[in-house]
């Protein structure tokens, strides 16, 4: 194969894989579902070859999983693991705003701020309808945990199961007004973080996560009700 076919394969494995990920964190692809390779590929117009590259690497982020026997399946969490995860992100990431507080330097506070400005531009989150945010530096949450400038508490976060969770709180803001209270909960962090409050900004994150985390329970209940 020569060195412009492998290029080739390789930009359309990346736009594949980035139209594959935003369709599964957006739920058109629904946790769970069963993906078949012959099906996407003429979803997205390309041939197996970039595509089971794609899925290989949506694999490795857990966003996709194959079961012997049955195929390949988008990654699903069960309630109770999910709500154990939120829990979990409630203390961890807590002690993460307290530590950007104290750590972020004024250049990361101002690209923080310069994120939220791009989140506000949103055409869905205006509507208040859906809140999205990319993944990485494109990520509030993500910039908060970086910005605490502590590696473990990096890895605990932002290591295998981010994408997995991140698909989670897309489809858990589609709902009336959260997302505008999301993003207004995010401004009040970032106010915290610029004024070196430290305690002020994880006490701030952990009501916005705990908020999020009653979302989901509220949803879940309400879909109980309705079976």
């Amino acid at each position: 194969m020569s060195a412009i076919t492998t290029e080739n394969t390789r930009t359309l494995a990346d736009r594949v894989f980035a139209r594959l990920q935003d369709d599964i964190v957006r739920g058109v692809i629904p946790p769970g579902s069963k993906v078949s390779e012959t099906e996407l590929a003429s979803r997205y117009g390309v041939s197996r070859g970039p595509l089971r590259e794609a899925i290989r690497r949506l694999e490795s982020r857990k966003l996709l999983e194959r079961e012997v026997h049955v195929g390949t399946r988008v990654a699903s969490l069960s309630f109770d693991d999910l709500i154990e995860i939120y829990h979990v992100r409630e203390a961890l990431e807590g002690m993460a705003a307290r530590l950007a507080a104290e750590h972020m330097t004024d250049d990361e506070v101002q690209g923080l701020k310069d994120v939220l400005g791009q989140h506000e531009q949103q055409q869905d989150l205006r509507e208040d309808t859906a809140y999205f945010q990319r993944e990485g530096d494109l990520d509030f949450h993500y910039r908060i945990i970086q910005g605490s400038h502590n590696a473990t508490l990096s890895q605990m976060l932002i290591g295998e199961l981010y994408h997995l969770v991140r698909m989670y709180r897309y489809q858990f803001s589609t709902v009336a007004n959260r997302p505008q209270k999301a993003l207004n909960e995010h401004r009040r962090i970032i106010e915290a973080i610029e004024a070196r409050d430290g305690e002020m900004a994880e006490l701030l994150m952990r009501r916005h996560i705990s908020s999020a985390r009653k979302n989901i329970e509220t949803q879940y209940q309400e879909q109980i009700n309705t079976m």
